[in-house]
């Protein structure tokens, strides 16, 4: 739509338009590579939707379908060197209540870490030299008794530590030094600003939440993050208000720093674009919208779906096989607060958790908690394979989408 961030300029990022205007086709059959084509330019023609509908997998969940007909099924994680992040959710308390958080995070929420599960993050960092990067989410993850030390720990043993921070934090009363320990121990700051104006920001995220993630930001700047030299890098995170993917990265990200330097002055490293999974508060958000009309080129309606439908069709149109083998979760170990193993977070959410231990075990959640293991490799060992859904469309959808942004 002519309505994203970076393809209109006059249009900035006002509110979406209904969905309904977005999905267009016409009346006579088509392959369904060329109709994604048409209505997503993201999307990649290798992914057939007809082809995926053979007697072989039908019993196959759609991302399933998608990986065998990519010759990628089941999917595997990759080699043991090329796992280079421990990913920890360390709990749900957050200041805020997103409209798109998958975990349905919010200051109701109490879950979180305990040091005994920290301290076995700390071990398996300490005994796993191919793991270089801690990688803290949330909740927002400050507000959580374990962050200081996760951070300290890590640090002394010279892993890259990321914090996937709301901005709006740093503002909170009580959080005054929060942005002072952060550049004191070099974290990477992976912020949440969903687009460059403040409309969108407040419509996802709340009331005034735009204004104080930009004044979040310039406190950033002061401290050195987001300049070139310092080693204090700051990340956006842009995600989509409303059922579609992304745009160009590359393109958005040009807005992005125009934009904020002109307006507020503030500067920042990279852009991450995350497409929304159609799970938790996005779903319900989808189930509020409403039905899809697709038409022909004469404007006559030829039929009508669910907003839900309709996005996850989007996402298993723009299926694109490349992104296989950079995906998050072939590349990660996820923890969760309570030591629960998961392949990433949007699992975690589902209660997915990995596929661990001896399946003729007769206990039932044996070997799926990290205070069982003494490294990741034995982990990995165990878990050859990511446990995969329908939702995982989401990450290989148009040019990919992960905790890092695009995959190629």
């Amino acid at each position: 739509p002519a309505s994203h961030c970076n393809l209109v300029r006059t249009n900035k990022c006002r509110i979406q338009p209904s969905f309904r205007k977005i999905v267009t086709m016409d009346a006579s059959p088509i392959p369904q590579a060329a109709a994604a084509a048409s209505a997503n330019p993201n999307a990649n023609a290798n992914a057939s939707v007809d082809s995926l509908s053979s007697s072989s997998s039908r019993s196959l969940n759609p991302f399933d379908k998608a990986l065998q007909h990519a010759s990628a099924y089941p999917l595997k994680r990759n080699p043991l060197e090329q796992i280079t992040t421990i990913q920890v959710n360390i709990g749900l308390t957050c200041n805020q209540a997103c409209t798109h958080c998958h975990v349905a995070s919010s200051p109701a929420r109490k879950e979180t870490m305990s040091r005994a599960v920290a301290d076995k993050v700390l071990d398996l960092l300490a005994s796993s030299p191919h793991i270089t990067t801690l990688d803290i989410t949330g909740g927002a993850p400050e507000m959580h008794d374990q962050f200081t030390y996760l951070v300290t720990e890590a640090r002394k043993l010279q892993k890259h530590v990321m914090d996937r921070c709301n901005l709006t934090i740093l503002n909170t009363p009580g959080m005054e030094n929060l942005a002072n320990f952060l550049a004191t121990h070099q974290v990477h700051i992976v912020a949440s600003l969903p687009c460059y104006t403040s409309a969108n920001v407040n419509a996802q995220r709340g009331d005034s939440v735009f204004e104080e993630s930009i004044l979040a930001l310039q406190k950033l700047n002061a401290l050195g993050y987001g300049h070139p030299g310092t080693g204090l890098l700051l990340d956006l995170v842009y995600n989509p208000v409303g059922p579609f993917l992304p745009p160009n990265p590359t393109k958005l990200e040009v807005d992005y720093k125009q934009s904020l330097r002109k307006d507020f002055g503030i500067v920042f490293n990279s852009l991450y674009t995350i497409t929304n999974m159609p799970i938790k508060r996005f779903l319900q958000d989808l189930k509020t919208r409403p039905d899809v009309v697709v038409s022909d080129t004469d404007g006559n309606v030829v039929s009508s779906m669910s907003a839900v439908d309709a996005y996850q069709d989007l996402l298993v149109r723009s299926f694109n096989p490349q992104t296989i083998g950079k995906l998050m979760c072939q590349t990660q170990v996820h923890v969760a607060y309570d030591g629960t193993i998961y392949d990433c977070d949007f699992n975690y959410a589902l209660d997915l958790p990995s596929r661990l231990g001896n399946s003729d075990s007769s206990v039932e959640n044996e070997g799926r908690n990290v205070l069982e293991y003494e490294s990741v490799s034995e982990i990995v060992a165990r878990n050859p394979c990511v446990v995969t859904a329908k939702h995982c469309l989401g990450c290989t959808a148009g040019v990919g989408s992960s905790c890092g942004g695009a995959l190629i």
